[in-house]
């Protein structure tokens, strides 16, 4: 390689599958919603609302994890008068979520929640309440989500299409959002979840279509932590690659900060955010010389929590190793008992095989804080962590 030459992630703009979907936009708290914001990802408590210290601890966690928007459930009374502390003291934007009482809407409302999830398909006459509610939202400026889900659709549509089609989510959210629309209530997003990705896609394709409100992306009920993110991430990644999507929630059978993970992952693999720590490593094969797996386990909790954009790859052979390597921040190409270290394209060391990870450490560390100095003053200096 020539001297001069130097690879690695490139400064240009990344590129995108597609441009977002023009969408309305609005403020969910702090946080802009639509097409001329990132797409942010959300996700829900599981902690009893009323317990405010629990509730407001969690968040907190959801906070550090990157969670923009956090969702809490209000089944009760005694969630709805907890509201206005968590609202007041959470560090991001509360959504109210509602179910079956239209009394908590407005308790919602007047509790200073950010936004409010409503299910009509399950809210007593909810809409013979339309009215009010846009009114009371109008009067707090406080955006609703109309919150479609195949489990709780609307008994009339249920009767109209015999089960949850896509037809069937779809034109239950539009109707609701009509009758927003007829008291000049716009402060709409939307959400048609379904625990099929199929259904849930063609549900959100529609929408798409029809509407030009912002959409909030999930497959419900989407399972374990390992089969609701393939569901999840296939999804997404069908509606992200059209331009749709504005919000998305990750929903696992697991704790919520592994949602905003996957979320993030999601959005980061699609460019839609900026990426950060990414370790590239082969899945390893029969030429591998080294022990491929516990290399990249290694280097990746070795650098957990790591925040600038990293592109780290990790190779056990001679047949790629060097060319990913060159074209990573940071690399090693392993065999015969040694490895190559790589940054920035160029080769600045050979190394024992027992010094692999230590080295890649070491030199991770180094470029962070030149990438932190040079950005010093443009976002600050950033998080580095090693587990």
């Amino acid at each position: 390689m020539s001297d001069g030459v130097m690879l690695g992630i490139p400064a240009l703009p990344p590129p995108v599958l597609s441009e977002r979907r023009k969408t309305r936009q609005l403020m969910v708290g702090s946080v802009g919603v639509g097409s001329e914001f990132p797409v942010s990802v959300q996700s829900m408590t599981t902690t009893v609302t009323a317990d405010v210290n629990a509730t407001l601890q969690q968040i907190a966690e959801l906070t550090a994890s990157g969670c923009d928007i956090v969702r809490v459930a209000c089944p009760s009374q005694d969630d709805a008068d907890a509201l206005a502390a968590i609202a007041r003291k959470s560090q991001i934007p509360v959504i109210a979520d509602i179910h079956f009482q239209p009394k908590y809407v407005f308790a919602a409302i007047e509790a200073g929640c950010a936004a409010v999830r409503v299910n009509p398909g399950n809210i007593k006459k909810f809409d013979d309440k339309v009215r009010e509610i846009a009114a009371a939202a109008r009067d707090h400026g406080t955006p609703i989500r109309i919150g479609v889900n195949a489990g709780s659709l609307d008994p009339r549509l249920m009767a109209k299409y015999g089960k949850a089609t896509p037809e069937a989510l779809a034109e239950s959210a539009l109707w609701e959002a009509s009758l927003f629309a007829e008291h000049d209530f716009h402060d709409l997003k939307i959400s048609v979840k379904h625990n099929d990705p199929v259904v849930m896609v063609r549900a959100y394709e529609i929408l798409a279509e029809q509407c030009d409100y912002p959409l909030h992306l999930g497959v419900t009920e989407a399972g374990p932590a390992f089969q609701g993110t393939i569901k999840s991430a296939v999804a997404f990644g069908a509606l992200l690659r059209q331009g749709i999507g504005d919000t998305i929630r990750v929903s696992l059978s697991a704790p919520p900060v592994e949602e905003v993970k996957v979320g993030h992952q999601i959005l980061q693999s699609l460019n839609l955010r900026p990426r950060k720590l990414e370790i590239v490593s082969c899945p390893s094969c029969g030429r591998a010389q080294v022990d491929v797996y516990t290399l990249a386990e290694q280097v990746t909790a070795g650098l957990e929590g790591m925040e600038v954009p990293l592109r780290v790859a990790v190779m056990g052979c001679v047949v790629n190793g060097p060319g990913e390597a060159r074209e990573a921040d940071l690399g090693v190409a392993s065999g015969n008992g040694k490895g190559q270290i790589f940054v920035k394209g160029q080769v600045i060391k050979t190394v024992p095989e027992h010094q692999i990870v230590e080295t890649l450490i070491e030199e991770a560390m180094r470029l962070a804080e030149e990438m932190g100095e040079s950005a010093e003053g443009v976002s600050g200096e950033p998080v580095v962590t090693v587990g």
